[in-house]
């Protein structure tokens, strides 16, 4: 069964360059919160030889002698980009498993094998012209394969013009291409694994293909031995046609400068359990319980101060106004005077369908319809005029203690305010 992975290049810079044309063919990053570390790179910076992660602070000498542009990570944007991308791409497979925010699987079943080559470049062609994003094609039988043929394309080890299909290939050329690429370059084998597999002298995807199955499957893990069988053309890894429901939601910051104020830190707090809220709301799941933690910074010259609670919830809910109350009542039994905090959290657990929860004799009904009718005004007023539209007072208004965005690009395609302007 052929299919396609297809997965966005360089995100979140091409993210920036679809508002900003300035931005192509000029080396680029965006840093993660706080503008710390470089978390995306165009190619142009990849060939100067920075790597991922690299903090700033380092990197502002390099950048002045190459011109690098260095950009604040803006999710609102790189969130609806990629709805948009796969919105689109849905369109070309009756089965799409969204893997990640710029990547995903296509059921490419009953597509004549001959036609595929040309169907990746439709695909691409789409995608670069109504979202501007532009995007690489792996197909083969297997999602091992699969991620394994987009990245030759990437790579151009194999692919054409961005498009890799290796059902094109008799097994000598995919001996060939297997035998060039590293095996920690393979889906799911990370770096402990790939250290164990090189003192085992298997170097290469076709070192790892060909290798003992009994003895991959006794020195590491049914995982390996699936991954080897995937690349062996037998798929053992099925294709999600749904998400699999979170087990928890997180939301938490790094602050832009340090906490000291109670006040200021219970903002933070209620602010991240009114999102944390939302987001449940939007996945149809209700709560058992939140955990709140705050922190002080490791990397000064004070005492070190971490603590987490976690609070049972009466009933399984998705109310903002109870999720923020209950966060903040779990804040006051850890937070200690005197400590400069650098973090703050939630986290909501015990998570369920809304519509399993059993209710019982004592359940007041009217207060549930209630809660229900004002979080569905408040959700569809925020989606209507914008996020924080409309909010819980608790959370604020100024945010003092946000993280430091200096180079964010505007929310171009989520905010009235902020759209592109054609003169």
């Amino acid at each position: 069964m052929p299919i396609a992975l297809v997965d966005c290049n360089n995100f979140y810079v091409s993210c920036e360059r679809v508002f900003n044309p300035k931005l192509e063919g000029v080396p680029v990053v965006v840093l993660s919160n706080n503008d710390g570390v470089a978390v995306a790179r165009s190619a142009e910076v990849k060939a100067l030889g920075i790597k991922m992660a690299e903090p700033w602070f380092k990197l502002e000498a390099i950048a002045k002698k190459h011109g690098i542009v260095a950009l604040s990570s803006n999710y609102t944007l790189y969130g609806d980009m990629s709805a948009r991308v796969m919105s689109t791409l849905a369109n070309f497979s009756p089965r799409q498993e969204i893997y990640s925010i710029d990547e995903c699987f296509l059921d490419l079943n009953g597509f004549p094998p001959e036609s595929l080559m040309g169907y990746g470049q439709k695909i691409r062609q789409t995608v670069r012209q109504n979202i501007g994003i532009p995007v690489c094609v792996g197909i083969a039988d297997t999602k091992t394969l699969a991620k394994l043929a987009n990245h030759c394309a990437k790579k151009r080890y194999a692919g054409r013009d961005g498009v890799c299909d290796f059902g094109r290939f008799n097994v000598e050329v995919k001996i060939k291409i297997f035998s060039k690429i590293p095996v920690g370059d393979v889906w799911g084998v990370g770096r402990k694994i790939t250290e164990k597999l090189m003192s085992m002298n298997i170097n290469t995807v076709e070192d790892l293909r060909t290798a003992n199955p009994d003895n991959i499957r006794s020195q590491f893990s049914v995982v390996l031995w699936r991954t080897q069988q995937e690349l062996n053309g037998t798929a053992c890894i099925e294709l999600e046609d749904a998400e699999i429901p979170r087990q928890q939601i997180m939301v938490s910051r790094s602050f832009g400068m340090a906490v000291t104020a109670i006040e200021d830190l219970s903002e933070s707090v209620a602010y991240f359990a009114t999102t944390a809220a939302g987001k449940l709301r939007q996945d149809g799941s209700v709560a058992s319980s939140i955990s709140v933690f705050i922190r002080t910074s490791q990397f000064k010259d004070e005492e070190y101060y971490e603590q987490s609670l976690v609070v049972p919830l009466p009933d399984p809910t998705d109310d903002t106004t109870t999720l923020v109350k209950t966060a903040l009542s779990g804040l006051m039994k850890i937070y200690r005077s005197g400590f400069s905090y650098k973090k703050s959290g939630v986290m909501l657990m015990g998570l369920q369908p809304k519509g399993s929860v059993q209710p019982t004799l004592f359940d007041d009904t009217d207060a549930q319809e209630k809660s229900d009718n004002l979080m569905h005004v408040i959700d569809a007023i925020n989606q209507k005029m914008g996020k924080g539209s409309l909010t819980i007072a608790a959370s604020g208004l100024r945010h003092g203690w946000s993280m430091r965005r200096e180079n964010k690009s505007p929310n171009y395609t989520t905010e009235w305010d902020e759209l592109p302007v054609v003169r």
